[in-house]
């Protein structure tokens, strides 16, 4: 069985849809595409996808990862323009390399986010982005299946700063904007975007007027630097060197 490895993009609209909707609108496509995926064994056969680390709903994404098992050989490539062409705009599909050793979960332990704030000052951002960081524990709650939960949503800060926005524009023409890079380690229980931002407003009071708009640039393996390794890379290297 080849296994072929995935990043997708969900962009505009489409970052609304919830991960059960794209799984579906994936397996729709897969059929459209004529991918001919492998299924599990037994009474209900599924098909052989393994997603790592979706995005929260209403989260747009540049880096999204999964996994799919195939019946027959096909070329990466081909694959990716075939099913990218299926998948509605907006569910892009940006590269596809084929597996290599180990898992892909175990290659992702961090990710950055953008995090737009429109109507929010900059040097307000800043202040509450420092106290933030000042902080040895930063308490929020956030209600989760278990019932209602607090947890510390600092420790699993690795980064988070304001930056210009020439560095990284809003497209909010004229409508003052903070811009946050964020970096957060992958924790139990897992920090998300939502809870710095509720960090920042237990901290500081920073509270955006309007819904803040929140993008994932990057997965991956976090290094000593703070860089985050595409857990794809490896996959790439495996090829060069000689892998089908």
């Amino acid at each position: 069985m080849q296994r072929i490895r995935l990043r997708y993009a969900k962009r505009g609209p489409l970052r609304f849809t919830s991960h059960r909707d794209f799984a579906r609108a994936f397996e729709r496509g897969l059929r459209r595409a004529g991918v001919p995926i492998a299924f599990s064994q037994g009474f209900t056969p599924h098909p052989k996808i393994s997603y790592a680390s979706a995005a929260p709903t209403g989260v747009g994404s540049e880096a999204e990862y999964l996994e799919i098992g195939l019946q027959a050989v096909v070329d990466p490539e081909q694959l990716r323009v075939a099913l990218d062409a299926a998948l509605s705009p907006g569910l892009d599909v940006l590269e596809a390399v084929q597996a290599g050793e180990g898992s892909l979960a175990d290659r992702i332990d961090a990710s950055r986010w953008r995090l737009e704030l429109f109507e929010v000052d900059p040097a307000a951002a800043r202040d509450a982005v420092a106290a933030f960081l000042a902080a040895d524990e930063v308490l929020v709650e956030r209600m989760t299946k278990q019932g209602r939960r607090s947890f510390d949503a600092r420790a699993a800060v690795n980064r988070c700063m304001v930056v210009g926005e020439p560095d990284l524009p809003s497209g909010a023409g004229g409508v003052p904007c903070a811009i946050i890079d964020l970096v957060v380690r992958q924790v139990t229980p897992a920090v998300r975007p939502d809870d710095v931002l509720s960090g920042l407003r237990v901290v500081a009071g920073l509270e955006p007027p309007v819904p803040p708009r929140v993008t994932r640039l990057a997965q991956g393996t976090l290094t000593a630097q703070g860089e985050i390794v595409d857990p794809l890379e490896a996959d790439r290297e495996a090829v060069g060197i000689g892998g089908r």
